[in-house]
């Protein structure tokens, strides 16, 4: 590559960012090189890679909330033969075909959020689902839409945890007046942030490890293994008493959109 090719690589990164997914797009030029996580997302990918199938020849991914399109391009780079990511910010979207294009991986961007993954009409091998649901307002019905919709097989789940890693054996009923359970840093349960956390606004529900274990499970996944801390290999399940996605009526002038 030129000088000049290199200068203007350079150029189209820095006008497409901030970015937050570090991306190598060769010639020594990275995505996000300061940023506050290390080279991030692929300090935590390369904590959990070995787990998923080496080979995906043949397979269907859709990566939902695929930011800047990191682990998109990881699954075609295992051979996967279609390879679908959706956003809901067109920033990210531009950002991910951009490093994809520069990458030589063919991957379908669309301008999707998590709520809308039953316009797709198909379910895939493998779903990705990975730092998305902290940032939901609806973080269960997210669970069940790509349950009832798009997750074919495979579900890699990832949520920042924050609370306690105990795991409180909680039984299946119990007396109304039986109030201790709620107290153990063990019991399932999601911390609300009102304002903003990290600096983020879009930060809304954070789950101890016991809360996003249960809503995975209440959702009708299994959950397989757990190679990082805080990802998750899920295979679709029966689905519990309940658990079935809801679809509420949006205004006609757009009430209620997102």
């Amino acid at each position: 590559m030129s000088e000049a090719e290199l200068a203007d690589l350079r150029r189209s990164v820095e006008a497409l960012g901030p970015w937050f997914h570090n991306i190598d797009l060769g010639e020594g030029v990275w995505t996000a090189p300061g940023h506050f996580l290390g080279d991030y997302p692929a300090v935590k990918w390369r904590r959990f890679s070995d787990a998923l199938p080496a080979d995906l020849t043949g397979r269907s991914v859709l990566d939902i909330g695929c930011n800047g399109g990191f682990y998109a391009i990881e699954m075609k780079r295992r051979g996967a033969e279609r390879v679908v990511a959706l956003d809901s910010d067109e920033r990210y979207l531009a950002q991910g075909r951009f490093a994809a294009e520069r990458l030589g991986c063919r991957i379908e961007f669309r301008n999707l959020s998590v709520y809308d993954v039953g316009a797709l009409a198909e379910r895939f091998d493998v779903v990705l689902f990975m730092g998305v649901l902290y940032h939901l307002r609806h973080p269960l019905l997210a669970l069940d839409l790509i349950r009832e919709h798009v997750a074919g097989d495979l579900l890699v789940f990832q949520s920042m945890l924050r609370g306690s890693p105990a795991i409180e054996p909680v039984p299946e009923d119990c007396d109304f007046w039986d109030m201790d359970q709620f107290e153990r840093p063990g019991y399932p349960r999601l911390h609300f942030v009102e304002r903003a956390y990290a600096h983020d606004v879009t930060n809304w529900w954070i789950p101890n490890r016991a809360g996003i274990e249960a809503m995975l499970r209440a959702s009708g996944f299994t959950i397989e293994g757990r190679p990082e801390s805080e990802v998750y290999l899920c295979r679709c399940a029966e689905r519990p008493y309940g658990a079935a996605a809801a679809y509420p009526a949006r205004g006609a002038k757009g009430d209620g959109a997102r």
